[in-house]
C-alpha cells in the first residue's frame, strides 16, 4: 500500500516506501516538500483543492499498465484541527465480490 500525507497547505510531508516507488518517476522521495497539486492535471487538481477547502473524502478505482487500484484520499486531523490529506492506493483484484450484508 502506497501512502502518501499533506500538510493543510497541499505541502507533501510524508511518503512511505511503497509512494515513494510508485512516484518513481515524478520524483520519487525529493516529491516531499513539493505542493501535491503541482502533481496533478488541471482537473484533478481543481478537485483536490476542492477537497481541501472543504475537507472531503474522495474514493475512486483506476487502471493503469493492467492494474487495478483503489485510491482513498481523506482529511487527517490532529485535536479535531485539520492537517491535511492522507493518500492511500493500493491493487485490488479485477473481480472484486461484493457483499450486501444484513
Amino acid at each position: 500500500m502506497a501512502i502518501t500525507v499533506t500538510d493543510q497547505g497541499g505541502k507533501i510531508i510524508e511518503m512511505n516506501d511503497q509512494a515513494i516507488k510508485l512516484f518513481t518517476k515524478d520524483g520519487g522521495k525529493e516529491l516531499i516538500g513539493k505542493d501535491v497539486l503541482d502533481c496533478h492535471p488541471e482537473a484533478a487538481r481543481k478537485k483536490l483543492a476542492d477537497m481541501m477547502q472543504e475537507e472531503t473524502v474522495n474514493y475512486y478505482t483506476i487502471e493503469k499498465n493492467g492494474i487495478k487500484k483503489m485510491i482513498c484520499q481523506v482529511p487527517w486531523y490532529q485535536d479535531k484541527e485539520f492537517k491535511g490529506f492522507v493518500e492511500l492506493s493500493f491493487e485490488i483484484p479485477f473481480d472484486l465480490p461484493h457483499f450486501v450484508r444484513k
